[in-house]
């Protein structure tokens, strides 16, 4: 079998790396029957984003790099279809496998569904219900145009069956919480706290990047406000993503950031070492609420929804929103006691499987015809 991987941007880096490695594992002890070329589009282009994370994650260096970067999402997203589009007529693949919602996703299926590649989806099935979000559009389409539906949870696998999906579904669990559990103790060798002038749970660690928040002057205020007064009692660490960085400047609001403890873009590996170590987590990041659950540390999510339901189900995760008195009443009520993750490991409850998702999903697609 020949596939063709498509990444672009952090999260799907770091799902890629997984199953990239259950693929090599498969190929060890089956004479190499599956062939995967991994495809770059640029979408997350510096050392920092990009990289790096091949570097430490020790995924297979891309055959293909578009440096497809900073446009707008139609541009973007069209740029990447027409060089997707050449590289699958030019390798012919059986298969292409795309990660997650981002425009990457999007270009990465529509590509293949014209030319009648099949497509498989790793993290299907999520939603937000909210549709003004462009995550949601990709993720919504890319599952409506694959073939193989790899979900991370039941919830996935349910809200398909409610949009007339029902066939070649797979709660195979989420492949994040198979490099969590990888890279954790590696992490936690290779970087010491003391780098960032921290010390353990005496620290607040927080991302801010999403549109939704950056672009809008009013809800960036509020979260800033709000991390500027829990900075008052604890330090707030910020790796400041470029986005973000620039947003502020166009509206005016860099002042806000004096008090808080910025920090450059961070490698994968000092990620999870500030992420392991924090008391709590402030993000509107998908993937961080998740990682924020597989560590056992409390998170606050600035945004409006979810799709990690689970996570706020089961009281681990708060949504905030950009409010600035709901983030600091949700703030004010985290508190240093673990009991809670503890209690649910006494029940047995692992809504994102037990850290085999990677190798769920290379037997499925070894066994059969996606």
């Amino acid at each position: 079998m020949k596939i063709i991987t498509v990444v672009g941007a952090r999260p799907q880096f770091i799902k890629a790396a997984a199953v990239s490695r259950a693929i090599a594992r498969y190929n060890a002890d089956n004479n190499g029957e599956i062939s995967e070329n991994i495809l770059h589009t640029g979408q997350h282009y510096d050392t920092k984003m990009s990289d790096v994370f091949f570097e430490q994650l020790e995924i297979p260096k891309p055959e293909y790099n578009l440096g497809i970067v900073e446009k707008n999402h139609g541009a973007m997203t069209g740029r990447m279809l027409e060089q997707i589009e050449k590289v699958l007529l030019d390798e012919r693949p059986d298969l292409l496998l795309v990660y997650g919602d981002t425009n990457s996703t999007l270009a990465g299926a529509l590509a293949a569904a014209k030319l009648h590649v099949s497509v498989a989806h790793v993290e299907a099935g999520l939603r937000s219900w909210n549709r003004r979000m462009p995550e949601e559009i990709n993720r919504v389409m890319t599952d409506h145009l694959s073939a193989s539906l790899f979900c991370p949870t039941e919830a996935a696998v349910q809200n398909l069956k409610k949009e007339g999906i029902a066939q070649d579904i797979y709660n195979v669990g989420d492949v994040m919480y198979d490099v969590a559990l990888k890279y954790r103790s590696i992490a936690d060798k290779k970087y010491g706290l003391e780098q960032w002038r921290l010390e353990e749970k005496g620290y607040v660690l927080c991302t801010v990047h999403r549109a939704e928040n950056s672009d809008h002057k009013g809800r960036l205020q509020s979260i800033f406000n709000a991390l500027n007064e829990i900075a008052a009692g604890i330090p707030v660490v910020l790796p400041l993503h470029p986005r973000t960085r620039k947003m502020l400047k166009v509206h005016e609001l860099e002042y806000l950031l004096d008090p808080l403890r910025i920090i450059e873009p961070v490698s994968y590996l000092e990620m999870v070492r500030l992420e392991m170590s924090a008391k709590a987590i402030i993000t509107d990041s998908g993937g961080i609420q998740k990682e924020a659950f597989f560590h056992k540390v409390p998170c606050l999510t600035l945004r409006d929804e979810t799709e990690w339901v689970e996570t706020v189900d089961l009281g681990c995760n708060k949504i905030c929103g950009a409010d600035r008195e709901v983030i600091l009443e949700n703030w004010n009520a985290t508190c240093e006691d673990r009991s809670l993750f503890h209690s649910l490991e006494k029940k047995g409850m692992y809504p994102y499987g037990k850290g085999s998702a990677a190798e769920r999903i290379v037997e499925v697609l070894a066994a059969g015809d996606p």
